[in-house]
């Protein structure tokens, strides 16, 4: 029987379609050879050209997964594009895995070790994360239209019968904070229905086929690659406790806004006490045991499908319990310890005449703006203690924890005094604590790095790991950003929308939180520091084109115009390929050191509680005020924009390759931190490209769909995923397997920010586990000058560049110039041909032989 070799190809980002990836061209008249589905679904399939038959001694199968983040122009589009909203989430979860020094074997993770210490912040962060998300969406159900919006035309503004809380009863008190109260319980509840309707992802486990004639099952290897763990991709038990944490951290959120705003203005006396004080125990139990639960193996290890238990079943019964308290308080009637609390909300009538008593004074929730400012500034001392635990250990957390102590007893002493101290002089202000205690912490970002067993030379210039080891704190820190400005863009547009009521001579219904006016204020600062940035990387980009022109055409006597004409555009291409490589990550790290200028500033700010323009809207305040304008009214927009950039993301090609490496960058990742992110395909790709491989090579000598060896070729993102499956692949298939990888990204993208995954050492392990008794590598990386996402290895595999283009004019009769296929066209190349080929042979083979290392 002839052996044969079964090349299986998997694509990258842009999802390229079965017939691309099979190398089929359409004959006149559109006859010729289709793609074959031979197994798996309509989501994810393997392909097989019809033009095939059972005697090639070198069949070629696609696997597609692209419809897993991309897929047909239908309603679920829609859906699809809607989880890019989400992208914050996404990128605090891809923050766990930038974590330098996680040891192989994950159950040797210690809690108090630098990744774990630093797992653990990530998991706190991820939760106040969740947490920002709530208090904004319950700023607008309780604040701004509970509260603020006392007139039936303000309430009008609003879809839906909101109109009833004008009504005398639900003006009673707090009973309109009940309903507002609502709000963001439903959000809540929509969150945790996606989030379990994407189970199965997590749910995938790869099958086990006995052997056929192959070796025996060997004894399990030792772990040297936390992606060698069986239950990395299978963690759905996880996920499930994870997301009851954090729809019920939610919760109490929520209903901490209203809460507090009570017991500022009511203190409860009597039969009230009974009821705030128990409640805010019970919410405040909840809140420790969330923060003691993320440190703990019950959430932190993936163990497959296992069951909630009975701590998830207590935190949401204390969570629901603490509702219960929050509504029973809100719909009780005003106690007698403070003035009535209508006396507090705005006074009816504003929206029509700005003259009434009252109108102008800002009569926002008491206690919000506050609570606001607070989270967000603790959420920077959060990533700044990130940043320094994952730098420099455990003595990075030192001056951030230090900040975070003296911060908070320094602005109460300013604002209400502290027992015992004499009251703060006059002219001092909340930023001129704040901001010297940010300084402190920032601090811990600057100290020396720690050195551990895992940290080696880099395998090549501009691979070490990203961005001084700050990596998880920059990537959380961006995903921080985009949640802030989520959440000041929706607050700016609800309040205008709600604004629409005002009369010609009225006056602003309604009032956004102090921060959010800051936020615009630093949204405009910020797209001007990333516009300084693109310049930055434009002039790089000419600088670097104009030498590699120079190196074309060094030898200019002996090329015609075309020519030159042809190496201006090669120039062009290899210009971008080192933009990218050598320049890319320097560049973004420039951009966050500003973002986190201007982030300690507006912290600042937010904290001394004053808005961007005073009374006087003249000279520079005035200036400030039109600004923070217009970049609130940028981020009202936002969200819309980034969601219909996610739908095109999946409808149009063009617009996947320039962004859909970011998304499936983040995507590829399990949601171990944060479970509210959208899921990971990878998490179905990887089990079922194992599950293929082993059911091929371990069928019968005598079944005709029988393969001798495979040789796994990864394009680009596709590389990645072949990676991952070749960690869980057991060696006894793993020894018939050869990995073609070509516009890969494991050095200079995943190698520097994922270095415990993707590192120099960890990619030796993978150079390692390819190599067979015979002693030869497995493992053939192809790279261009010209691909802007692709690069060599360096890790013991064998490169092998491919030249781009052929050639600079047209030869044999052809009239076009051979193409610049830059990031794609691989498999056609005369390189590509010639290794397949010859590793066709190698591992038709029983008992290869060495082959000679070259490259």
């Amino acid at each position: 029987m002839v052996e044969r070799v079964l090349e299986l190809r998997v694509h990258g980002v842009s999802n390229t379609p079965p017939q691309q990836l099979l190398g089929l061209t359409p004959e006149p008249g559109g006859t010729g050879p289709q793609p074959w589905l031979v197994a798996g679904g309509a989501v994810t399939g393997f392909y097989r050209s019809t033009a095939a038959r059972p005697d090639d001694p070198v069949a070629v199968e696609a696997y597609s997964w692209g419809q897993l983040t991309s897929g047909a122009r239908t309603a679920r589009d829609v859906e699809r594009a809607l989880w890019t909203v989400l992208l914050p989430f996404t990128l605090a979860n891809v923050a766990l895995y930038a974590r330098p020094g996680i040891p192989a074997d994950p159950d040797r993770e210690r809690w108090g070790s630098r990744s774990g210490i630093t797992a653990w912040l990530i998991r706190l962060f991820c939760l106040s994360l969740t947490a920002t998300l709530v208090v904004s969406v319950t700023g607008i159900g309780v604040d701004l239209i509970a509260w603020q919006c006392v007139d039936r035309g303000c309430l009008a503004q609003l879809p839906g019968p909101w109109e009833f809380l004008a009504d005398g009863w639900w003006r009673e008190g707090t009973r309109a904070l009940a309903a507002g109260l609502l709000l963001p319980l439903a959000l809540l509840v929509l969150l945790g229905l996606v989030t379990w309707r994407t189970y199965q992802y997590e749910a995938e486990m790869p099958a086990r086929p006995r052997s056929a004639g192959r070796d025996a099952e060997p004894e399990a290897e030792p772990a040297a690659n936390p992606l060698q763990d069986p239950t990395f991709w299978c963690g759905e038990g996880q996920l499930r406790r994870a997301a009851v944490l954090h729809l019920c951290t939610g919760a109490v959120a929520a209903a901490a806004v209203p809460l507090a705003a009570v017991i500022l203005m009511d203190p409860p006396r009597g039969g009230r006490a009974a009821v705030a004080w128990p409640t805010v125990a019970v919410l405040g139990t909840v809140l420790v045991i969330a923060v003691v639960a993320v440190g703990r193996p019950y959430l932190s290890r993936r163990a497959g499908d296992t069951p909630l238990g009975p701590w998830s079943l207590a935190v949401a019964a204390l969570t629901g319990l603490g509702l219960a308290g929050t509504f029973l308080l809100l719909l009780l009637p005003d106690g007698p310890a403070g003035p009535p609390l209508t006396d507090l909300r705005p006074p009816v009538g504003c929206t029509l005449d700005a003259d009434i008593a009252g109108c102008g004074a800002d009569r926002s929730l008491p206690g919000y703006d506050g609570m606001v400012a607070w989270l967000a500034s603790y959420q920077v001392l959060l990533l700044m203690a990130i940043g320094a635990v994952a730098r420099s250990g455990r003595r990075g957390l030192l001056p951030p924890v230090l900040a975070g102590l003296l911060l908070a007893p320094a602005v109460t002493w300013l604002e209400r005094g502290l027992p015992g101290l004499p009251p703060a002089p006059d002219g001092l202000a909340a930023w001129m604590f704040a901001v010297p205690a940010l300084a402190v912490a920032g601090t811990g970002l600057l100290l020396p790095p720690t050195r551990d067993d895992g940290d080696h030379q880099p395998l090549g210039p501009r691979t070490g790991i990203a961005w001084g080891r700050r990596g998880p704190a920059l990537i959380a820190g961006f995903g921080w950003l985009l949640a802030i400005a989520y959440c000041a863009g929706l607050l700016s547009w609800v309040t205008d929308r709600l604004d629409g009521g005002t009369g010609p001579h009225g006056g602003p219904a309604v009032r956004p939180p102090e921060p959010v006016l800051w936020a615009g204020l630093a949204c405009v600062v910020a797209l001007l520091a990333l516009g300084g940035v693109a310049l930055r990387a434009g002039m790089l980009f000419h600088t670097l084109r104009r030498r590699e022109y120079a190196r074309l055409a060094r030898h200019a006597d002996g090329l015609s115009a075309h020519d030159l004409r042809r190496c201006r555009d090669v120039a062009r291409f290899r210009a971008l390929h080192r933009l990218v490589g050598d320049h890319g990550v320097r560049l973004i790290g420039c951009h966050a050191t500003v973002s986190a200028v201007l982030v300690t500033l507006s912290c600042a700010a937010a904290l001394s509680r004053d808005r961007p323009a005073v009374a006087p809207a003249t000279g520079w305040w005035g200036a400030l005020d039109r600004v923070a304008d217009v970049g609130d009214s940028m981020l009202a927009w936002l969200p819309l924009v980034i969601a219909g950039v996610g739908l095109l993301v999946y409808r149009n090609d063009t617009v996947r390759r320039t962004v859909g490496v970011f998304w499936d960058v983040g995507t590829f990742w399990p949601r171990a931190a944060h479970p509210l992110a959208p899921p990971s395909y990878a998490e179905r790709a990887v089990p079922e490209l194992q599950t293929r491989i082993a059911g091929l090579l371990g069928l019968a000598p005598n079944d005709p769909s029988r393969m001798d060896g495979v040789i796994l070729s990864g394009h680009s993102q596709g590389a990645v995923i072949c990676a991952a499956v070749l960690f869980q692949l057991p060696s006894r298939w793993r020894r018939h397997t050869w990995f073609f990888s070509y516009g890969c990204q494991l050095t200079r993208l995943y190698g520097r920010v994922f270095p415990a995954y993707f590192g120099p050492e960890r990619l030796r392990v993978l150079a390692t586990a390819l190599t067979p008794p015979a002693g030869y590598v497995a493992w053939t990386n192809f790279w261009r000058d010209t691909d802007p996402l692709g690069w060599p290895v360096d890790a013991g595999e064998r490169d092998v560049p491919v030249a781009d283009p052929e050639a600079l004019h047209p030869s044999g009769g052809e009239v076009a110039d051979p193409p610049i296929r830059n990031h794609s066209g691989y498999p056609e190349a005369v390189e590509f041909r010639r290794e397949r080929a010859v590793v066709a042979r190698l591992l038709r083979r029983a008992v290869p032989s060495p082959r000679e290392r070259v490259g």
